[in-house]
């Protein structure tokens, strides 16, 4: 089935999965509820992945409403998006990197996404003028690359996908151009079953070095279809490289997070980061997990890797920027460093704090 197919057979509401997924009446009145407040949407390859038979399953918590969601703890812009927000849908918030809101859609609304205030309900952070957006980058040359979010980049149609790539592929100041999407993960066939979007980045990748940065949480994910649609951008030349985000229930055990990230080295996926789960509302009493626990957690499935498989970061997205976590001090403390700064007198800083056994976010940073 192509990609649109896919979409098109997709499931919004909980009525639509009840009876696959053994949900009962009082329960599914619960997550209708949830819905109504954060959008689902799980499109039908996606939930494939899915054992229907196990409510502890890892792709179930990252695509089926909780009743946790209603918990009205958190923030909803935990890393100070609004005020990075230089123009309409454009943020910069680190010297040499512009982020472009490109649409609010997705493929899949993964529970755990530090986007809820917006993805799947609302237009209102989204980019608009393509020329205004290239005057910025140009009145500001320590601008290296650029990064197309959303939502989900890959999710706008090809002529606006090209329209993006036509605009700034002629920067000689941008070194790259990085795809943030899920698309590889969730709906690969929108890559290996789209010949038109192929030839769009075979085109503008000959040009430009892109990037695409996707998410792989669990190796579930690392189908026979994702590897192909790895394997498609690599063929266009185009650098794949995985940000991880560690889950509790999901991959929050050396062995998961270790075989994942085996997985992905084996398939040509660079392991770029593991993000600690931002305390987003209606996501960090399900979602987080306590950073003493975390540390442990990605330090074991480093032990797990060749060398190769090493270089992934376990990295907090601060509003100050965006923190390493390196690791427990003889003290008992636990040691951070700066991994990227919004202001330059905290760059590569090094700093050690006491965390709680509970705690899982540094709240004065």
């Amino acid at each position: 089935m192509d990609w649109e197919n896919l979409l098109r057979n997709g499931f919004h509401r909980i009525d639509e999965v009840q009876d696959i997924l053994h949900i009962d009446d009082a329960e599914a009145s619960v997550l209708d509820s949830v819905s109504q407040r954060y959008p689902m949407f799980v499109n039908s390859y996606y939930f494939s992945l899915i054992d229907p038979n196990d409510p502890d399953d890892p792709i179930r918590k990252m695509a089926i409403p909780t009743s946790c969601e209603l918990e009205a703890a958190g923030d909803e812009d935990t890393s100070g998006e609004a005020s990075n927000t230089v123009l309409p849908g454009m943020q910069h918030k680190y010297r040499e990197t512009a982020i472009i809101l490109s649409t609010s859609r997705c493929s899949m609304y993964c529970r755990h996404c530090f986007r809820k205030r917006m993805v799947g309900l609302t237009d209102d952070e989204i980019a608009e003028g393509l020329p205004e957006m290239r005057e910025y980058v140009l009145a500001h040359p320590a601008i290296s690359n650029l990064l197309i979010s959303g939502g989900d980049s890959l999710l706008n149609d090809n002529d606006r996908i090209e329209d993006y790539l036509s605009t700034f592929c002629d920067l000689d100041q941008l070194d790259f151009i990085r795809f943030g999407t899920r698309v590889p993960v969730v709906l690969p066939q929108r890559i290996t079953s789209d010949g038109e979007l192929q030839g769009i980045l075979a085109r503008y990748a000959s040009r430009k070095q892109l990037y695409v940065v996707t998410q792989f949480n669990h190796p579930h994910e690392v189908t026979s279809e994702a590897a192909e649609a790895v394997r498609c951008l690599m063929g266009m030349g185009i650098v794949v490289r995985n940000q991880t985000v560690l889950l509790k229930g999901v991959n929050d055990t050396p062995e998961v997070l270790g075989q994942l990230m085996r997985d992905l080295t084996a398939c040509g996926v660079v392991p770029y980061y593991v993000f600690q789960c931002r305390p987003t509302r209606g996501v960090l009493d399900y979602f987080q997990v306590p950073l003493l626990q975390g540390i442990d957690v990605v330090d074991g499935a480093r032990e797990l890797q060749n060398g190769l498989g090493k270089c992934f970061r376990y990295v907090m997205s601060c509003p100050t920027g965006k923190i390493e976590v390196l690791g427990k001090a003889s003290d008992g403390r636990m040691v951070f460093k700066y991994h990227q700064a919004k202001n330059l007198e905290n760059a590569n800083q090094l700093f050690t704090q006491e965390v709680e056994p509970g705690q899982c976010w540094l709240p004065d940073r």
